[in-house]
């Protein structure tokens, strides 16, 4: 195994050290994972693909087609809104992919509303790369988007609170009140 030392930019354009590692072309999948745990402490709950390319990197417009694709089989299990082609290039505004080996694999927005308020929007991670850490790659870079804004808040309506939990979310902030909505139509036709 060898490891190197790279600089990359993050989400908002900062250079950052990064170190990589290269098993050679033999490696598995699991003799990979071995490798993290051992050198990096990382519990693998389940076996997960991992790509030698994962990049978290500013969503385009040329993007839309594959976020579509990887937004539709969670908008038909209803746990996302189906969001429009014209929508959707809106949001890759504020947004970020998670693109390994060339494919789309995971997509999120923040939605600025105002200088007090965000939201984080269309969170998804392909299913067969959930549980790898790329959702909270996909947060965090909506955060430090949010943050370099000076948004004061940012709120996410998801079904998945112990995972919004563990990105730093809680259901109310510090000595405020709840969020209470009234639905004015059906979320799904």
């Amino acid at each position: 195994m060898r490891w190197a030392e790279r600089v990359r930019r993050n989400a908002v354009g900062i250079a950052e050290p990064v170190w990589c590692a290269s098993l050679g072309d033999e490696a598995t999948s699991s003799q990979a994972e071995s490798m993290l745990t051992f050198v990096c402490g990382v519990k693998f709950a389940r076996t997960c693909p991992l790509s030698t390319n994962l990049l978290i990197r500013q969503a385009t417009p040329a993007d839309v087609p594959s976020i579509h694709a990887l937004l539709r089989p969670y908008v038909a299990q209803r746990l996302l809104l189906d969001r429009t082609e014209a929508e959707l290039i809106e949001l890759t505004r504020h947004g970020f992919v998670a693109v390994a080996d060339d494919h789309c694999i995971g997509f999120a927005a923040i939605e600025i509303y105002s200088a007090k308020l965000a939201e984080l929007q269309c969170l998804a991670v392909r299913h067969d790369h959930q549980g790898t850490g790329i959702g909270q790659k996909l947060v965090q870079a909506c955060i430090d988007r949010a943050r370099d804004l000076n948004v004061m808040e940012i709120l996410a309506i998801s079904s998945s609170e112990h995972f919004l939990n563990s990105c730093g979310f809680d259901f109310s902030l510090p000595d405020q009140k709840k969020a209470l909505f009234y639905q004015l139509r059906p979320r799904h036709p």
